[in-house]
This record gives C-alpha cells, sequence and structure tokens, in this order.
C-alpha cells in the first residue's frame, strides 16, 4: 500500500521580487492575488448547437500585494509611481513571484504600479493594499507545497 506523505506550506517560501527590491513586511492573512485582465479562450454557440472558441491573445493583468503599515516596502512602492508619475516610464519594474517549496512562478518583465495603496489611521495599524498592473504576465499556478522530508 502506498504511503501518503504529508505536505508542508510556509509562507516565509514565497519571494516576490519587485525590480531587485525584495519584498517584505507583507500583512497577515491574503497577502498577493494576481488575476489576468481576460480570459484565455472564449466561446461562441450556434444556434443549431456548435461552438468554437477564440483565443486571446492578452496576456496583461493585475496584482493585489498587501503590506503591513510599517512595511519597507510601501517606500519601495511609492518611489516607483512617483518616478512613474514625473518621468514616464521610468517606474517600471520586473515583477517575479516564486514559491520555492512548491512550483508556482509568476513573472513579468516590465510591472509598474497602477494605483497607490489608500492610506488610513486609527487606534491600530491597517494594511496598505497595492495594485501593480502588467501588459504581460506568465503564470505557472503549480502546486502550493512539497512533500514533507
Amino acid at each position: 500500500m502506498a504511503t501518503i506523505k504529508t505536505k508542508d506550506y510556509d509562507p516565509l517560501k514565497i519571494t516576490v521580487l519587485l525590480g531587485t527590491h525584495i519584498a517584505s513586511g507583507f500583512a497577515d492573512g491574503t497577502f498577493v492575488t494576481a488575476n489576468r485582465s481576460n480570459q484565455t479562450w472564449t466561446v461562441s454557440r450556434g444556434a443549431s448547437g456548435e461552438s468554437a472558441r477564440a483565443k486571446s491573445n492578452d496576456k496583461s493583468g493585475t496584482i493585489e500585494i498587501t503590506l503591513m503599515q510599517t512595511s519597507l516596502t510601501n517606500d519601495f512602492l511609492s518611489a516607483q509611481m512617483l518616478l512613474d508619475e514625473s518621468s514616464l516610464s521610468s517606474g517600471k519594474f520586473p515583477f517575479t513571484l516564486i514559491d520555492s517549496h512548491g512550483t508556482t512562478v509568476l513573472a513579468a518583465t516590465e510591472a509598474w504600479v497602477q494605483q497607490p495603496a489608500s492610506v488610513e489611521y486609527g487606534k491600530e495599524m491597517s494594511d496598505r493594499v497595492w495594485t501593480i498592473e502588467s501588459g504581460d504576465i506568465d503564470f505557472f499556478v503549480g502546486g502550493t507545497a512539497l512533500p514533507a522530508e
């Protein structure tokens, strides 16, 4: 009988590179969400029931990164946004997400801050949610955990 091995997940094994900056200070809970802007395929159906699909070559998408209020990555993203606003194209940077305890990799040669994080202050610290956009994100969504050793 085959032995089923328990798999582990460790959020510390998720590395987010923004150019040469290694993102840190992620908020508790979901800290990265990435999506393509459009479906890869859309289906059209005829009156007789036939169907055809059309491929979208649009690989654009958005990435949301949720950081603690105290994260130095807020400073990096603010600086990139200000560069982009003051000098067109200067704020672009490569984006890479690597799950080193699994096989998921997301990569974009050019990404930019779509909009700054909202800012709020209160009795307790609040998170900063940054939206990053790219015109061409490669997705390889693999297993999220390797077998425990």
